[in-house]
């Protein structure tokens, strides 16, 4: 048992971290139930177009991309343990599924193989973008301040996150959004409610000074919602995966030559994929990018130069998971922004997400029991999250415009724009206009006016 617990430490460096088995267990846990939703929403979203269109095996495509939801979740977040040793978890990513699902396909007229072959593309240039150096390049020409205002954007993004999820903000078709309407008794009402009481129980619990407020917050809340008729135990079974959809429909199922629709034109297929790739591919890298530089920096994970400790190793994570969620039959994977409810309750190594990894794995046999926490619980965690997250802001150096100006756009666009990148994009974009206006030259590289070309072009040739 002993010599277990060394070789444990000795591989994921918990003493050097300052943490033991127990908090990095913890964490993973923690880490995973709030990212947990992903599971259910990833396959909704990627085969809502075979619904729309019809498509008389909707049912199996559903129940396959489940099944590589699960797996590519692991390896991702496996890689993330064993190879880069960090506490982040890595999943199928919200925004670029939508992008997948409604633009690619239903919206540019890609099959689902076809558009999985891009995915898969993106992931190759990603791994060779990562190899000869260029991410770390890219994530050294961002400016100190807007480091800061992209962990307190981060937070803003994934406290409003959890107010959706928990339906406390909803819809408003005259204002785009609006509270919850609590006048009248209703299942939306009540897990508002319920996830309004979970904010309370971690926080409490977080001024405490409890270990592992957010985990026994999650489990608190869960059981809280039970008279309220929000946690559902209806659904505590177990049940088998569809491996036969699985091997028959997605798994290495990538149409490359279909990628090229001949009804476009040689050169209108050639823009429109290269568009699409570019999509996938950007997206992914400054989600990543802004996710794994926001949360360190909050955490105090970076070193003096403002530089992320196995960031190369990281990055490599990101891209072969990408490559291999395509073979699998799944969307970009990228690191979640979640994780950094795991690292607000101390998880510092691999083990973290080792943990988190293992979970994600079982998930496929335990999809109704994970089912059984409500979002009502989950949403708490993102909101106290975002509060740790959002009080970085008071290191933006407000008192100079041309670092306040693009600060501020990266913390609005990221929850308005729902994108970390487009949030990136705007503080890049403006940083580099308003020092050049003012003769600032020496305060960016050209490595930073590269980046804010790029978002440029994309803003131009890509919507949303």
């Amino acid at each position: 048992m002993k010599g277990r617990d060394e070789t444990v430490d000795k591989f994921f460096g918990l003493k050097a971290h300052g943490t033991d088995a127990k908090t990095e267990v913890i964490a993973g846990i923690t880490t995973f139930f709030t990212m947990a939703y992903i599971l259910f929403v990833n396959p909704t979203t990627l085969t809502d177009p075979l619904y729309i269109m019809g498509d008389p095996n909707a049912d199996r495509y559903k129940a396959a991309v489940f099944v590589a939801t699960c797996l590519s979740a692991f390896i991702g977040t496996m890689l993330m343990a064993v190879y880069a040793k960090i506490p982040f978890a890595q999943a199928p990513g919200m925004g670029l599924n939508a992008y997948f699902a409604y633009t690619v396909m239903l919206g540019m007229g890609y099959t689902f193989s076809q558009a999985l072959a891009a995915v898969f593309i993106s992931g190759v240039l990603f791994i060779l973008i990562t190899l000869f150096g260029l991410r770390e390049a890219i994530v050294k020409a961002i400016p100190k301040n807007l480091k800061v205002a992209i962990s307190a954007g981060i937070g803003l993004f994934i406290a409003f996150i959890g107010f959706q999820n928990a339906g406390i903000i909803v819809n408003n078709d005259s204002v785009l959004l609006g509270l919850q309407n609590f006048s009248e008794w209703t299942p939306a009402a009540a897990t508002a409610l319920v996830a309004l009481i979970g904010v309370l129980i971690i926080g409490v619990l977080y001024k405490l000074k409890v270990k592992g407020a957010i985990i026994i917050g999650i489990i608190a809340t869960t059981i809280v919602g039970i008279p309220f008729g929000v946690t559902n135990l209806s659904g505590f079974t177990l049940s088998l995966p569809d491996f036969g959809s699985f091997f028959e429909l997605t798994f290495f199922k990538m149409d490359f030559a279909g990628l090229l629709k001949p009804e476009n034109g040689f050169w209108g297929a050639v823009f429109n994929l290269v568009m699409v790739i570019i999509a996938f591919s950007m997206v992914d890298m400054f989600d990543t990018i802004g996710t794994l530089i926001g949360t360190a920096k909050k955490n105090n994970m970076l070193d003096e130069d403002g530089s992320m400790p196995r960031m190369k190793e990281a990055l490599m994570c990101d891209a072969i998971a990408t490559a291999a969620g395509a073979c699998l039959g799944t969307s970009t994977v990228t690191t979640f922004v979640e994780s950094s409810s795991g690292i607000a309750e101390g998880g510092r190594t691999g083990l973290t997400s080792f943990t988190t990894a293992i979970l994600f794995l079982a998930a496929l046999f335990l999809a109704p029991v994970v089912g059984i926490i409500p979002s009502a619980a989950t949403a708490p965690a993102l909101i106290i999250v975002g509060v740790l997250m959002l009080s970085s802001v008071k290191e933006i150096e407000f008192d100079d415009m041309t670092e306040a100006i693009p600060a501020f756009l990266t913390i609005a666009m990221m929850p308005f724009a729902y994108s970390i990148a487009i949030g990136i994009g705007f503080g890049v974009i403006s940083y580099v206009l308003l020092k050049t206006f003012t003769g600032k030259f020496k305060d960016f590289s050209w490595v930073t006016v590269v980046i804010a070309l790029m978002f440029v072009i994309r803003f131009m040739f890509i919507a949303g």
